[in-house]
């Protein structure tokens, strides 16, 4: 193994094609008891202590923290966070390239004094409020009080839903009642969404799935590679579900750059579009979704082990983790950085024998369980059993917040025992937030701390500093987030 300092990987200038992408895993979930299978994921009455997207199974209710003014759920995407408040008020801050905050026009927020003070709501209509929130790369969406769905940002592949390719929230008068609600099909609401790179998905109330967006890579799981979403007449009635098999339906669902995954309600897991790198969990390499005959019971679930079922399932770029009903964690896919948290680089699930009981979990350290976890493209993070932080994979920005660049989980010594936790200083964390080249947590007292890449403010530290690359950075040194 070579020693830490040698595998550092230097920090380099913040440029849009460099940037890695969050999506899914940017929602801030915990799967505890009480949240299984059948669970209510209406997210009208979260568990006291639970956090996370409110779709039933592994991801429940939104955490409700105790402090004033409290955060309801935290979410990130590729350089930007937003936040659902008490009252269902909704702020984003970071980067804002094609109006993704939401704010009717594109300027950054929360790396210059006094930005995040002067946040505004996201106006989401007259007499609205969000329930729940589902960030991509560079759009955001929510679901609504009312069960619809509107969603802002970036729109050149029709990811927004709306029938066209203009980008929505990056100008004055597009907001609002004047932004339309995603067309679900007549008579159907939505109780989750999930937003990827280019497509985005719902949970609708049903317990079906809509995919809508690019769709060139089977991505929407509707047996074709056609886009949706960007031209009239592909959404509503004419936007096919999802089909997860006969009489199976789902309790969450998750979106990547190329590839989805649900959580269905029999506790298996399906994973559709792009496998080049096993991250559909198959043992194969052969894509689904973007042919007819390669969804529904032609799919098959991924081996997760004898008897395993899954409470959460997150798909990020090039690979997937799901959280065990034994509360352990398994990865699959690409596994550059030691995303997977197995102690080397080698990708698991494009080849027979290595998933199911031949894919180790990832070791977190004796006799410990994960109550929630967050993936991002290239590292994740979780909370313990015992409340503790851990993060692995790739490092450069201080995402993994541990006081220096190196990355974790890609050579033999660095998980388990020997994986540091992660110093968040006083306070319960009770909701995690990976985006793409920082983190964030909730703490039960209503702060929030983010720490990793500063450039363009997804810290909301109103500096553009960088959190947790250098020792001194992290615990009661590390800013809340100024958010009320």
């Amino acid at each position: 193994m070579l020693p830490p300092s040698s595998r550092v990987r230097p920090r380099q200038p913040l440029s849009r094609a460099a940037l890695p992408f969050a999506g899914a895993a940017a929602l801030a979930l915990l799967a505890s008891a009480g949240c299984g299978k059948g669970a209510d994921p209406s997210g009208s009455a979260p568990p006291a202590g639970v956090s996370g997207a409110p779709a039933g199974g592994a991801q429940p209710a939104p955490a409700t923290s105790q402090g004033a003014g409290a955060i309801l759920q935290v979410a990130a995407g590729g350089t930007h966070n937003c936040v659902v408040l008490k009252g269902g008020v909704v702020k984003c801050w970071g980067r804002n390239q094609y109006g993704e905050l939401g704010a009717g026009d594109t300027a950054n927020r929360g790396a210059n004094p006094g930005d995040m003070a002067k946040l505004v709501a996201v106006d989401l209509g007259k007499g609205r409020s969000a329930k729940s929130l589902g960030l991509g790369y560079q759009h955001s969406c929510a679901v609504l009080d009312d069960g619809s769905v509107k969603c802002w940002g970036k729109n050149e592949d029709g990811q927004l839903g709306l029938g066209d390719t203009a980008h929505r929230g990056d100008a004055a008068g597009e907001m609002g009642d004047k932004l339309p609600a995603v067309d679900l099909g007549k008579g159907r609401t939505a109780k989750m969404v999930a937003a990827g790179y280019s497509s985005t998905c719902a949970l609708l109330d049903n317990g079906s799935v809509k995919c809508w967006g690019k769709g060139d890579d089977g991505q929407l799981g509707i047996g074709s590679a056609d886009h949706r979403g960007k031209s009239a007449g592909t959404m509503g009635d004419s936007l096919p579900a999802v089909d997860l098999g006969k009489g199976r339906t789902a309790v969450s669902v998750t979106v990547s750059i190329f590839n989805a995954c649900a959580l269905l309600d029999d506790g298996t897991v399906k994973c559709w579009g792009v496998n080049d790198e096993g991250q559909l969990g198959l043992g194969d390499k052969v894509n689904h979704g973007d042919k007819p005959g390669t969804m529904g019971d032609q799919l098959p679930a991924t081996d997760l082990g004898k008897g395993r079922t899954a409470r959460f399932v997150q798909a990020a770029s090039q690979h997937a983790c799901a959280l065990l009903d034994t509360g352990s964690v398994k990865c699959w896919g690409k596994n550059d950085g030691g995303r997977l948290g197995l102690g080397d680089d080698k990708i698991r699930g494009d080849a027979p024998g290595q998933m199911g009981d031949n894919l180790p979990v990832s070791d977190l350290g004796k006799g410990r369980t994960v109550k929630a976890m967050s993936l991002a493209d290239h590292h994740r993070c979780a909370i313990l059993d015992d409340d503790t932080v851990k993060c692995w994979g790739l490092n450069n920005w201080g995402q993994l917040g541990l006081g220096d660049r190196d990355d974790r989980g890609d050579a033999p010594g660095e998980m388990g025992d020997k994986l540091p936790v992660v110093d968040l200083g006083k306070g319960k964390p009770v909701a995690l937030a990976a985006g793409g080249i920082h983190t964030c947590a909730l703490f039960e007292s209503g702060a929030l701390k983010c720490w990793g890449a500063g450039e363009f403010g997804a810290l909301g530290t109103e500096t553009r500093d960088d959190h947790g690359t250098s020792p001194g950075q992290m615990g009661d040194a590390l800013p809340e987030v100024p958010i009320r």
